[in-house]
């Protein structure tokens, strides 16, 4: 099972800054625990200078990042506010037919919304969603399907 993990990054900082990326690893390794078989790509692990990338590497970056959102699995999103990357990412994943479960409190938010299969508010609510069997239902349910007003 491939995971990515989308979330915040730079999100609407002007200055070349980051905001917190613990959730990134909590994420990870609770993926790590739940699924045996589970393969947990985070962007920022190998990019973690990427604010400093110049224009060609940062473009090759985010389309390569883009067409792994197209590609695995399943995308969890963590976004407690707007982020165009992540919106991006978590587009990318659903007109694929992948899973997408968002970590966001932002449930009116159009996005979040329409383009999640699962929408928990919070790191501990993700944490319980994959203890109760939530998320495997989910994963193990899943169709693959398209809705027609994406393609």
């Amino acid at each position: 099972m491939r995971f990515f993990i989308a979330g915040i990054m730079q999100g609407s900082l002007i200055p070349a800054e980051l905001h917190a990326q613990n959730y990134r690893d909590q994420i990870k390794q609770l993926l790590l625990a739940t699924f045996d078989n589970a393969e947990v790509y985070d962007p920022l692990a190998n990019h973690n200078q990427s604010i400093d990338y110049d224009d060609d590497t940062g473009k090759n970056t985010f389309f390569n990042h883009n067409q792994m959102c197209r590609e695995v699995d399943c995308l969890v999103a963590f976004a407690p506010t707007a982020s165009m990357g992540t919106a991006i990412e978590m587009w990318e994943s659903f007109r694929s037919g992948k899973i997408v479960i968002t970590i966001s409190p932002m449930v009116h938010n159009w996005v979040v919304k329409f383009c999640s299969h699962l929408i928990v508010e919070s790191v501990e609510q993700f944490e319980q969603a994959l203890s109760d069997g939530t998320i495997k239902k989910l994963i193990d349910n899943h169709t693959h399907s398209i809705d027609p007003r994406v393609q």
